[in-house]
């Protein structure tokens, strides 16, 4: 198969915020595994939402809710087309991978007792580490941890070996946000199957780079984050298998997630109602489905193929710079590079090369554990999307030179 060419100068007339200037200088944005940008299709689908049809949906039978529930379902059916999801149903808007994660976390609570276990990757975001300690917390399960080696893989053999029958419960991310690695997941997801354990996927780090096709991996959860992936923030997806939904007792109560409230009782409605309670981020959904859409309209495959490039070039303009290092250096990899330069805190490195208008992420990411691990107090991560250029590779490789130079 021919993936198509990307034509990255006229995708960049897409984004408004590319055309700004930050201290002076043309905004260079490598900070796209934090957040990305939002193109003006998306913008204007909120726009509309605002303008045309702003109302609460399910509810109303007047035509401006009539409209704004089509537009709301419809972007749930965009998702469900999108990652080949079997039910509608199985699609639960959220407020993003947190809560999410958070929602099924609370939910097996009642699902396991004292000795049970549950395992997660040592390459974990905080927010698929934390609500699991918590759940540990209140059932007595025991938290173990999937090992990583110095490339930034996951040691597949030691997974393995911690699986057994008092395997509940499996975790892992798709793709690593402080990293770029992607993960076995196939792999990861069967071998938890034939123990009898349930599988979460953190797939916030994968939906920008990565097609998922649900049904084929057969996991158990996955989550992802709209702001990922150029649509709003405050809005995200949780699938769940229909038989996993339908066992979870609700997560919120209130609205919209009832059949029948009195004060003797209350019964709650089907999927996916029942873990929708109140008012919705009605246009961040709305905006989700868009952003699928233009995401799909450059082509999934095409942006995968340009993004390698520009992670390979980057890695090796990176590499020319003496007493830096790279930190994850796995053979599959999304583009993310983590890296520091002996001598020079993270922070000095981002402080400086922002004044040059080049946007980096420092810090631990969110994922401490990884920086224990390699003991280090964090990195500088550029990431990038598929509407960043060589050019802009060329000016934060400048820019780290002229930093290293201010600070040694």
């Amino acid at each position: 198969m021919i993936t198509k060419t990307l034509d990255i100068q006229t995708i960049r007339k897409d984004f408004p915020i590319l055309q700004r200037e930050v201290n002076g200088k043309p905004l260079v944005y490598l900070d796209n595994a934090a957040t990305s940008q939002t193109p003006q299709q998306v913008i204007d689908t909120i726009v509309d939402y605002y303008q045309n049809y702003n109302a609460n949906i399910h509810r109303g039978v007047h035509t401006l809710s009539q409209e704004a529930t089509d537009a709301y379902e419809a972007a749930r059916q965009k998702i469900q087309k999108h990652f080949n999801i079997a039910k509608a149903h199985e699609i639960i808007f959220t407020s993003g991978t947190t809560q999410s994660i958070n929602l099924v976390a609370t939910g097996f609570t009642s699902f396991l007792k004292e000795g049970d276990e549950i395992l997660v990757s040592a390459m974990e975001h905080h927010s698929n580490i934390v609500p699991w300690q918590m759940l540990c917390e209140r059932t007595g399960a025991l938290l173990k941890v999937i090992p990583m080696n110095l490339d930034g893989e996951l040691v597949m053999e030691e997974y393995h070996n911690l699986l057994s029958d008092k395997t509940k419960l499996v975790f892992c991310n798709h793709v690593s946000n402080a990293l770029g690695t992607v993960n076995p997941i196939e792999k990861i997801i069967d071998a938890a199957h034939k123990v009898g354990a349930a599988v979460l996927i953190d797939g916030a780090q994968a939906a920008p780079h990565i097609k998922a096709d649900l049904q084929a991996l057969d996991v158990d959860f996955y989550t992802v984050s709209a702001h990922k992936m150029c649509g709003p923030t405050g809005v995200g997806m949780l699938y769940g298998k229909e038989e996993w939904l339908k066992k979870l007792p609700p997560y919120q109560g209130g609205g919209e997630m009832i059949a029948e409230v009195t004060f003797e009782k209350t019964t709650y409605a089907d999927l996916p109602h029942k873990f929708e309670a109140g008012t919705p981020n009605i246009c961040g959904g709305i905006a989700f489905g868009a952003a699928l859409d233009y995401m799909n309209s450059i082509g999934f495959d095409a942006i995968a193929q340009y993004e390698d490039e520009l992670l390979q070039y980057a890695t090796e303009q990176l590499l020319t710079i003496e007493g830096l290092k790279i930190y994850g250096t796995a053979v599959h990899k999304t583009s993310v590079i983590s890296f520091n330069i002996e001598g020079i805190h993270p922070y000095d490195i981002g402080t400086i090369v922002d004044k040059l208008g080049i946007a980096v992420r420092t810090g631990h990411h969110c994922a401490q554990p990884i920086m224990d691990f390699y003991q280090i107090p964090g990195t500088v991560r550029a990431s990038f999307s598929f509407y960043n250029t060589k050019e802009e590779v060329d000016k934060l490789v400048e820019g780290i030179k002229r930093a290293k130079n201010m600070l040694l």
